[in-house]
């Protein structure tokens, strides 16, 4: 019966290299300077996420934020563009994989917004195992886009892979 659903659905697109992915993430993050971003910050998001798995291909994550709760793939690329894709998944289904299957410590962190010269930057407060970490991050529609820097922005840590999110389950940084 299945033999011969190829030569009935036709030819497949194999080359890939002008598909649009359906998730895509640009990130810039950098470490900061002071705390002058303060001023201009959102009220923060508490987030607490675990990871159910993390290998050289993708991190499969769980992340409660406020009263929202979102499942997570993305792959094990080290830089600024990554595929990502994001789901939104019941709070207690969260709830229940945070407690019972993800990998510890988990991350807990305060978001907050900041807008700057076009640009919605995401400011980071960690605590826990990863207490006096701070970092921001910039998303942008493209990897050559420019953007201006606050000057609370310090030293970028993009392409360093000890402010990954997921290497800070397994190397925190109050192990540093």
């Amino acid at each position: 019966m299945w033999e011969n659903v190829a030569a009935q659905v036709g030819p497949v697109k194999t080359d890939l290299e002008n598909v649009e992915l359906m998730g895509k993430e640009i990130e810039r993050k950098f470490l900061l300077r002071h705390n002058g971003w303060c001023k201009y910050a959102s009220e923060g998001l508490r987030m607490r996420q675990g990871y159910l798995n993390s290998d050289r291909l993708c991190s499969i994550r769980i992340r409660i934020a406020g009263d929202q709760a979102h499942l997570n793939i993305k792959s094990a690329t080290l830089g600024v563009s990554r595929i990502e894709f994001d789901y939104p998944i019941p709070l207690p289904d969260a709830e229940q994989i945070l407690d019972q299957l993800c990998v510890r410590p988990l991350i807990q962190k305060t978001r907050y917004l900041v807008e700057h010269a076009g640009h919605v930057w995401e400011i980071d407060v960690f605590e826990g195992e990863n207490a006096g970490l701070v970092v921001a991050e910039v998303e942008l529609e493209d990897v050559g886009e420019p953007f201006e820097l606050p000057d609370w922005v310090g030293s970028e840590v993009s392409e360093d892979p000890r402010y990954y999110n997921v290497c800070l389950v397994k190397h925190p940084y109050k192990d540093w």
